[in-house]
């Protein structure tokens, strides 16, 4: 039956080159295509002989041409589906439904699939409609084909090991899909949480260093009371550090799957004890606690693990943009800002000015961080823009936090190594702005009173000096008095032993 319809494929194929005339035809002879037949509801298709995906993802790839980009650009979500698929097979065979040779046969496809291989044959288009059904059947299909070829059949021989029926048994695209992007997650933010650790402890190692330089801290971009260079690099370290603990609590909601519940939650298809038992085998190959949700109909349509995930970035974000904008600022100038810092010089700034050097390192990491917030809005969009039982637009979550944790975890890297390592402080200028301000007349308010203050910070801008100045020059106070009121632990509350 397969020689017939091949043979009506080519005689088909040589009527249209002829109809194209002569050139064509002798164009096409000369760079054959090896194909084979495969069918769906659709009807017949011809695929690549050489392709380890099938009929749905050769449509797939007809229908959707959107991004440029395969779901291959996300290496940790095919291995997420490889790991559903695997659980799946196991949970299978366990309550009677598959046999052993097909499940080892689907288990060794996963393991190679982990390992990296058949990257390339992950083709479709991320932005794809059908909840994503093109996904899943691609994951389906390489694993059938990867499968077959492991046990000795030549790609395609659907009746040993089949899309449908052995990958996707007692599954739907609506419970594997949604988890396969949930394993990925999990698996991105171990990286990401990592990224963070390191970075903040960049922050901490540069607070330990200069804990004792003494500066002028600002409120609405005035001066306000003085405190160190150590202590705002301290701030910046813990503030990194507590956004760590939202990554964690969102990926706990993470681990309640809906495996099992098939097309809409009831179940349909999936043997008694599939559910459970497909969750142990889940927990077991990622080393997470995977369980089933409460409610499997609630879990098939319900984004709010997606968004509070995809929130816990945005607000790891924010807090890098902030950072990024304080280093910024810090470090403007030299000569004509406050450049307070020094941030590492990385490349020439401008192709007219010489001399001009940029913050490329913390702007890079602002870019980021916008489009780490951007992504937030669409995952937020997509959450809750879904109809009744089922969320449609699942693919466009899983891009944007994808991309948000991909971006995050790369940019940080680059922002700890060639940044914050090297970031080096201008002490003259600290010394100088102390000198200066009129800020640290607060630090007097205990021993002058608040109107005595307000008539040295008067003074000082009528006259152009500093406080300190004035307080010398009026012999208000000791040097001795001074000294005291200077010290960088009373001055500033500083307590070293708090940053050990």
């Amino acid at each position: 039956m397969k020689i017939n319809k091949l043979v009506s494929l080519v005689v088909a194929v040589g009527i249209a080159l002829l109809a194209a005339g002569p050139a064509a035809a002798q164009q096409a002879a000369a760079a054959p295509q090896d194909v084979r037949i495969e069918h769906d509801l659709l009807g017949e298709k011809a695929v690549p002989a050489d392709a380890y995906y099938g009929v749905q993802t050769a449509r797939a790839l007809e229908n959707f041409q959107i991004s440029g980009r395969t779901i291959a650009d996300y290496p940790e979500f095919i291995k997420g589906f490889a790991i559903v698929k695997m659980a799946a097979a196991m949970a299978n065979t366990d309550v009677g439904k598959m046999d052993a040779e097909t499940r080892d046969a689907i288990i060794k496809a996963g393991e190679a699939i982990l390992e990296g291989k058949y990257l390339d044959q992950f083709v479709v288009d991320p932005y794809q409609g059908g909840a994503g059904t093109s996904t899943n059947m691609n994951a389906n299909e390489v694993m059938a084909n990867v499968a077959l070829e492991l046990t000795g059949h030549a790609l395609g021989e659907y009746e040993y090991i089949n899309p449908h029926d052995d990958l996707n048994m007692s599954q739907s695209t609506n419970d594997s899909y949604p988890t396969a992007i949930k394993v990925a997650i999990i698996r991105l933010n171990e990286p990401l949480s990592k990224q963070v650790e390191l970075l903040a402890a960049a922050f901490r190692a540069k607070g330990a260093e200069f804990l004792n330089i003494l500066k002028m801290g600002r409120t609405e971009m005035q001066d306000a009371v003085p405190m160190t260079v150590g202590q705002e690099f301290h701030a910046f370290a813990a503030v990194l550090e507590g956004n760590i603990i939202p990554l964690q609590e969102a990926e706990r909601h993470l681990y309640g799957i809906n495996m099992g519940g098939t097309a809409i939650g009831t179940g349909l298809n999936a043997p008694d004890g599939f559910t459970k038992s497909c969750a142990e085998h889940l927990g077991k190959l990622t080393g997470k606690p995977f369980a089933p949700a409460d409610d499997l109909i609630g879990a098939t349509w319900d984004q709010s693990a997606f968004a509070g995930y995809s929130s816990a970035l945005k607000g790891l974000a924010v807090t890098l943009s902030k950072i990024s904008n304080d280093l910024i600022l810090l470090a403007s100038g030299p000569r004509a800002g406050l450049f307070e810092i020094n941030l590492p010089a990385l490349q020439p700034g401008s192709s007219i000015m010489p001399g001009k050097v940029n913050p490329v390192a913390p702007e890079l990491m602002n870019l980021v961080a916008f489009r780490v917030m951007g992504n937030d809005v669409t995952v937020t969009m997509a959450a809750h823009h879904g109809q009744l039982q089922l969320n449609a637009y699942e693919p466009v979550e899983a891009v944007a936090i994808f991309e948000s944790q991909q971006l995050m975890t790369e940019a940080m890297v680059m922002f700890r190594t060639s940044c914050i390592e090297g970031i080096t402080v201008n002490e003259n200028i600290q010394k100088h702005n102390i000198d200066r301000t009129v800020g640290i007349v607060t630090a007097f308010n205990p021993i002058l009173g608040h109107d005595k203050g307000d008539e040295l910070a008067k003074e000082a801008y009528e006259t152009d000096k500093g406080i300190l100045e004035l307080v010398r020059e009026k012999k208000i106070l000791t040097d001795e008095q001074l000294d005291e009121i200077l010290d960088p632990e009373a001055l500033t509350g500083l307590n070293p032993e708090n940053y050990k």
